[in-house]
């Protein structure tokens, strides 16, 4: 892993870079962190990834704000005044603001000489589902494979819902919501389901029987069986796409 600074309209935004072992080129991954940051449990996926053969791109989406201490995942929400440090990092990660950050890290990818030519995969967890989605349909002829994890607000009557953007999107799209998720319920993935059926998108949108922020080891939702099945959902979604 290397950690690099990629220069963004709005300031230097660090990102950790993965390489495979052996020799390129490889085909690339934008990942879109979950809404508790950059931490040991996030870069550990990044990790995991380039191992299947993947150039992995981690930026941290909580830049414009300054840097900050790694979060603990269990007490983030509950404690106050770390809810109030990650509601000020939440404040700036708009999806206009990542997708104008989203337009450099592609072309940041475009220009390694290790990165296979061509479109890439964009995975995201929680808040990243949701800018996952948002940059498939903002960067069609980039984009080929897009899996969104635990992603909320999904399809809302916000002007900037993702389910909006379904009319442009090209790329192959696997969704993964829980059981349990305020922020994804039944009728939401009915109104995405509606959405990318009506536009032609091959997609498919599963529920699975866990809580959301299930991915992550360092959860207190953390839920392994469901964990690696994203893990299988994804490589698939990706090896078909896009080596």
């Amino acid at each position: 892993m290397s950690k690099i600074e990629i220069r963004t309209k709005d300031g230097s935004c660090p990102s950790y870079v993965y390489r495979p072992p052996g020799k390129g080129p490889w085909p690339a991954v934008l990942v879109f962190m979950d809404g508790i940051g950059i931490r040991p449990a996030m870069l550990e996926l990044g990790e995991r990834l380039a191992t299947h053969g993947y150039f992995v791109l981690l930026p941290d989406l909580f830049y414009r704000s300054g840097p900050y201490e790694p979060m603990n995942a269990h007490t983030v929400f509950s404690d106050p005044e770390q809810r109030k440090v990650l509601m000020e990092k939440f404040a700036s990660a708009t999806p206009a603001n990542i997708m104008s950050d989203t337009r450099v890290f592609l072309d940041y990818l475009a220009a390694q000489p290790d990165v296979k030519p061509g479109g890439i995969g964009t995975t995201g967890y929680c808040m990243g589902g949701l800018m996952s989605l948002t940059a498939a349909g903002t960067f069609p002829d980039r984009i080929v494979a897009t899996a969104s994890y635990h992603g909320g607000r999904l399809a809302t009557d916000a002007p900037d819902s993702p389910h909006l953007l379904a009319p442009k999107i090209k790329s192959r799209v696997y969704i993964a919501g829980a059981i349990e998720d305020g922020s994804f319920p039944d009728e939401m993935k009915a109104r995405l389901e509606d959405a990318l059926t009506k536009a032609g998108v091959d997609h498919k949108i599963e529920t699975y029987p866990a809580k959301h922020g299930w991915v992550f080891r360092d959860t207190p939702v953390y839920d392994a069986a469901a964990s690696e099945r994203h893990w299988q959902t994804m490589l698939a979604l990706f090896d078909a796409n896009l080596k």
